[in-house]
């Protein structure tokens, strides 16, 4: 899961919502310096990443990915996934993608001291090009796999992905939803996790 689904699986909690949005840049047990639901925020993010890697669904549409990208498939895959989340969004949320990216968007700079180094480098970049709306529209995963490849150890093949992504959209779709409905019901039963989700 990436940032947009990580946040959208903290629920109506602001604390929540920070420690989810920095649990990568949190090691070991440096969670326990961070105020009590932040620090339950973090430790809900590491439950939602081990829930992820443990997926039967999750490891067909990594495997998908892998002639492209080796081990380092899942990180495709979890950008991947937030775009279909993004892109089928009134399906999972009463709020609209831009109401909640704005509200997200003031919890972290409310909360911008508790921020890791890293996270506060790149929050404005991330604020600025709204970066959680901008996961709704396909042709953004280009660019947003182009800056992860010059800013981390991702393999620059931005190119063969979006082509996997057009080949595979109603595969990768299809795995996506079965995929979510369990991580969010396991969110909402494990850790009593309340999301504003619509009624059908």
């Amino acid at each position: 899961m990436n940032y947009l689904a990580h946040i959208y699986l903290s629920g109506e909690s602001d604390e929540i919502k920070v420690g989810n949005f920095i649990g990568d840049f949190v090691k070991g047990n440096k969670y326990l310096e961070y105020p009590e639901k932040v620090a339950a925020g973090i430790r809900l993010h590491r439950s939602i990443d081990s829930f992820t890697d443990q997926h039967v669904v999750v490891r067909e549409f990594i495997q998908i990915l892998k002639p492209g990208y080796g081990r380092y498939a899942g990180i495709v895959a979890d950008v991947f996934m937030d775009h279909f989340l993004a892109s089928n969004w009134p399906n999972y949320s009463v709020y609209t993608l831009r109401q909640f990216s704005k509200h997200a968007h003031s919890v972290f700079l409310s909360n911008f001291g508790l921020l890791p180094f890293r996270v506060k480098q790149f929050l404005p970049f991330l604020i600025q090009h709204k970066r959680f709306e901008s996961y709704a529209r396909r042709e953004s995963m280009f660019h947003v796999l182009e800056i992860m490849s010059r800013r981390t150890s991702l393999p620059s093949n931005s190119e063969w992905a979006m082509e996997i992504l057009h080949q595979e959209y109603d595969q990768f779709e299809f795995l996506f939803r079965s995929f979510f409905a369990d991580m969010t019901d396991y969110v909402e039963t494990e850790f009593a996790i309340e999301i504003s989700k619509p009624i059908f």
